[in-house]
């Protein structure tokens, strides 16, 4: 994928973000998932034949819409090559979540500063998986930032990377493998068996992007304060707490943000009312509040355009 066509990609995303009446690849990858979960997986009977069966989806969903999407490229671009470019380019702009993410956070944020908790806690429980509606405000602000530093990975520069080494077909099928594990790769009794492949895929794929985000989120940390010290303290943190989320990778971008941000994130969680303890990433600093969002979003902002530099640069080699 060109250098142009990454660039026009990432300035659609920052303009639009992902408006609900626009058809989305990512939402028919999951009602695809949604109906091999209903109808493929009661079929095996066994944990071997759950495994089985979640490898074939796991492996099959994303050469299915890499292969689908090269097509239509293709095909559009036979007609003319601008048809094509023009198809890419829209198709690359709908893995890029960087508007999108920012959109929610500030919904978290103006009801915060509002003073209305409440609808703070009903914003955020759009964009985290725990349970929300005991948080405090500053575990709703928590809740917010970690979101930003973990989607600043899989939402904006884990996409530009594909999209500079394979162009739309590949972020597209990155996508899949992201879309997979946050719908059925969970260590729950339902899906530990069937959704195995789909978490391993997605720790795999995420791997390089989440410790790029890291890097990136320090540099624009630097960037943003002009503080050395900040930077040598947001590498502390990230060499010291980046392994210690249960994820191989989530805890890579949290370590970073929290040591630009002079914060603690990670502590308890609560998953369908059964708490998770959690290491702390982070030194302890001011209770967190809709401040400290705001300023992960200024930094995720400057880690994008840092990575969208990157992913551009790299489209030429």
């Amino acid at each position: 994928m060109t250098s142009g066509a990454i660039l026009l990609a990432s300035l659609l995303d920052a303009v639009v973000g992902d408006p609900r009446w626009l058809p989305h690849p990512v939402r028919l990858m999951g009602r695809t998932i949604a109906w091999c979960d209903e109808r493929i997986r009661p079929l095996w009977r066994s944990p071997a034949g759950e495994r089985m069966a979640g490898l074939v989806l796991a492996v099959g969903l994303p050469i299915l819409v890499y292969a689908a999407s090269r097509l239509a490229i293709e095909t559009a671009g036979q007609v003319h090559w601008a048809l094509g470019m023009g198809l890419e380019v829209l198709l690359a702009w709908t893995t890029l979540a960087a508007r999108d993410l920012a959109d929610h956070a500030l919904s978290v944020v103006r009801a915060l500063e509002a003073g209305q908790l409440q609808g703070a806690r009903a914003a955020v429980s759009q964009i985290v998986g725990r349970d929300t509606a005991e948080l405090s405000e500053p575990e709703v602000a928590r809740a917010t930032v970690e979101t930003v530093a973990e989607s600043t990975a899989d939402g904006v520069v884990a996409p530009l990377l594909y999209l500079a080494v394979g162009g739309a077909p590949l972020a597209l099928a990155y996508k899949a493998v992201n879309t997979l594990d946050s719908m059925i790769g969970h260590q729950d009794d339902r899906y530990r068996f069937f959704g195995w492949a789909s978490a391993k895929a997605d720790d795999m794929v995420n791997w390089i992007p989440a410790r790029l985000t890291a890097l990136l989120l320090v540099l624009a940390g630097g960037l943003m304060f002009r503080s050395a010290g900040r930077v040598r303290q947001a590498w502390r943190i990230l060499l010291r707490d980046g392994g210690k989320h249960p994820s191989p990778n989530s805890g890579r971008p949290e370590a970073a943000m929290a040591g630009v941000l002079s914060i603690q994130l990670g502590g308890t969680n609560v998953y369908d009312g059964v708490p998770s303890a959690r290491p702390v990433i982070g030194d302890p600093g001011s209770p967190l509040a809709a401040n400290h969002i705001r300023t992960a979003l200024r930094l995720m902002a400057l880690a994008t355009v840092l990575g969208v530099g990157l992913a551009a640069g790299l489209s030429l080699l």
